[in-house]
């Protein structure tokens, strides 16, 4: 694969939704362009663009690939996207590294909810879009039908490219010289269609609708046309937004002169190459050798550079500003990083990865393998930053989150097959916590002789509900307990706290008050004094009326307006409350709740039924709430069967 310059390289995403045939038409493409001598199918598993065997494995994109295609003298970059909405983080990335998104629909579908959120997500990012409207070949299809839904779902940008009349008046919506040549009815020149096509599609005023059948390979060298004639260069895109060194805002232009800036978009880890970067050169021309990570502050080395196609890579001598490539071994350097040199470092923003909502208590199957778990993990979340792992340090459960059951499956998948090592699910615990509602007098006392030196502490607490997690405090006289035998009281009423009488979590919200007590000149010690005070919090725990709290956790749900009741019943049915609801633009209405977060552990999966994929939501914690009665004593119950079974 040769070296292209700016102008002859376009960039394009391939979104839409799962099955609408974006794997197959990159197949088509290569097959028409003679990379390939025969067609790869995703259920045989032999396509270009599918080439990880979980993705073999499963029969879907999992993973965002880089399938270059070369026709007429113009190289395309597609970036292929998985359809299932669990690895929306894979499309986010894609989209950072294009000019344009190619939206392909199955003509036997027509728009479907991962139509609709591919056009939302270039929307969001401003991203011109085109749409292909794929698999013509199958009976009784109406393409006629498709693209005047596509035109009632998404506007007038939505134009065919053999509609004069419809065309004309887009293109005259992007110039007002244009709009009032249109208006008094005069033709275009070629000259003022082409100017006025390419605005409109780089504002996204105009959106143009291709059509082919990927499977018989029809008309696809007339997609690819299409794409090197209306697809931006590079070079034809509005300056990057970044922040230099001084954390000023700066704007770079896709420009093959200067110095070099680059964003990587993409990570994978290599069984043989190790760790692999994609990079979208930005501006200026990228070599092997020493590089700047302007984010982490520190300098890289790159080893080999590669065009990528698939899995098969071929040793590039450089990248050129706005092409996409590939850098082995780089140390400190993961997604959404920008590489540059020192002398002229800035920071591209960071790509915009959805946060995770869904969240599974995951363990070591093997005892000992804790470590590598964690290893593991943290390389998988190299590729792909829309997951987490968590250590919750009162429940001490480690946390697996993301989009939903289908991705964490998939990590859990490849942390066996790459690192191997075995996890199980275990149910997930609650953070719950402790408190008092009323107050308590007590005294705790610690007395031990043993022949020699013995220990003696006295101390007398009053215990009340208290605004701050823990507030002591101590209004002794007459000298009943030393001063320098304060501190241990306070430390032994602060590491009580870690464990309540009730269910064993922390206790918080109490105000501990020393005003009595009484010491041994001899027997006395920090450490009596401590077991006192923690003797004292068991006994005056229990009389101030303690009771249990549960997490709340605050939820924004943005849903079409069809699903609010359904949303709102739901939410009442986990002990939620709805705190309101307004209107937002595209027919969405955004609710805000609140609920328990022991009723969330399947809201994802939950809001994805209710709304056919089409609601999301995101979870904040709010604040803390008691338990209901008949709730507490069980959670109360199941503890103390726990401990008894220890």
């Amino acid at each position: 694969m040769k070296g292209y310059t700016s102008d002859t390289i376009r960039n394009v995403a391939l979104l839409g939704h799962g099955s609408s045939g974006k794997t197959t038409f990159l197949e088509a493409a290569l097959l028409a362009t003679g990379v390939v001598s025969r067609l790869g199918r995703v259920e045989d598993g032999n396509t270009v663009s599918d080439w990880d065997k979980m993705e073999i494995e499963k029969g879907y994109s999992i993973n965002t690939s880089l399938v270059p295609v070369e026709y007429n003298k113009t190289k395309i970059n597609f970036v292929d996207t998985p359809g299932f909405f669990d690895f929306v983080g894979e499309v986010e990335s894609a989209v950072r590294a294009v000019e344009a998104a190619l939206i392909v629909v199955d003509a036997s579908s027509g728009i479907e909810v991962g139509t609709e959120k591919a056009w939302n997500v270039c929307k969001k990012n401003n991203i011109p879009r085109l749409f292909l409207i794929n698999k013509t070949d199958k009976d009784n299809i109406d393409v006629p039908g498709v693209i005047e839904a596509l035109k009632d779902k998404f506007g007038t940008a939505v134009v065919t490219m053999d509609d004069k009349d419809a065309l004309s008046e887009a293109i005259a919506e992007t110039d007002e010289e244009l709009m009032e040549k249109y208006f008094e009815g005069e033709e275009f020149t070629d000259e003022e269609f082409a100017r006025g096509l390419s605005a409109g599609i780089l504002s996204g005023d105009v959106a143009p609708v291709l059509e082919c059948s990927a499977l018989k390979g029809d008309k696809i060298e007339d997609v690819l046309k299409s794409l090197v004639d209306l697809v931006p260069k590079p070079t034809a895109m509005p300056a990057y937004p970044a922040k230099n060194a001084a954390e000023e805002d700066v704007e770079v232009v896709c420009d093959p002169n200067g110095a070099f800036k680059g964003l990587v978009f993409k990570t994978l880890a290599d069984q043989q190459l190790g760790k692999i970067s994609y990079v979208k050169v930005i501006a200026g021309t990228l070599k092997a050798g020493e590089l700047y990570n302007a984010n982490a502050e520190k300098p890289e080395k790159a080893g080999s550079i590669l065009f990528m196609r698939g899995k098969n890579r071929v040793d590039a001598d450089q990248g050129v500003a706005g092409d996409i490539v590939a850098i082995t071994k780089l140390q400190n350097t993961k997604t959404g990083d920008t590489l540059c040199t020192k002398a002229d470092a800035v920071c591209f923003p960071p790509i915009d990865f959805p946060k995770p909502t869904f969240y599974i208590a995951v363990e070591a199957a093997k005892k000992g393998d804790e470590e590598k778990m964690g290893t593991g993990l943290a390389r998988l979340m190299e590729e792909d930053p829309s997951f987490v792992l968590e250590r919750n340090v009162e429940t001490h459960q480690s946390l697996l989150g993301g989009q939903g059951e289908q991705q964490l499956s998939i990590i859990t998948a490849k942390l066996k097959e790459r690192f191997g090592v075995d996890v199980e699910r275990v149910e997930q615990k609650i953070a719950y916590r402790e408190t008092i509602k009323g107050t308590s007098d007590v005294q705790g006392k610690h007395k031990k002789q043993t022949g020699g030196a013995g220990q003696y502490g006295d101390v007398h607490i009053r215990f009340a509900p208290s605004d701050q997690e823990f507030e002591f405090k101590e209004s002794l006289f007459g000298g009943s307990v030393p001063k320098n035998y304060v501190p241990a009281v306070e430390k032994g009423l602060r590491e009580s706290m870690e464990k309540g009488p009730l269910a064993g979590c922390k206790v918080v919200g109490v105000s501990a008050d020393l005003y009595d007590g009484s010491y041994h000149p001899v027997d006395s010690n920090e450490m009596a004094f401590k077991i006192a005070a923690s003797l004292a919090f068991k006994k005056g725990i229990v009389e101030a009326k303690p009771c249990l709290l549960e997490p709340i956790m605050h939820l924004d749900i943005i849903v079409p307006e069809e699903y609010m009741g359904d949303i709102m019943g739901d939410m009442n049915k986990r002990r939620g409350r709805i705190l309101g609801s307004e209107p937002m633009s595209g027919g969405l209405t955004k609710i805000m709740a609140e609920a328990p977060q022991s009723e969330l552990f399947d809201y994802a999966v939950k809001v994805r039924s209710m709304t056919q994929a089409r609601g999301t939501f995101e979870m904040t914690f709010e604040r803390y709430d008691q338990v209901p009665g008949n709730l507490a004593d069980a959670i109360i119950k199941a503890h103390q069967e726990e401990e008894a079974n220890k």
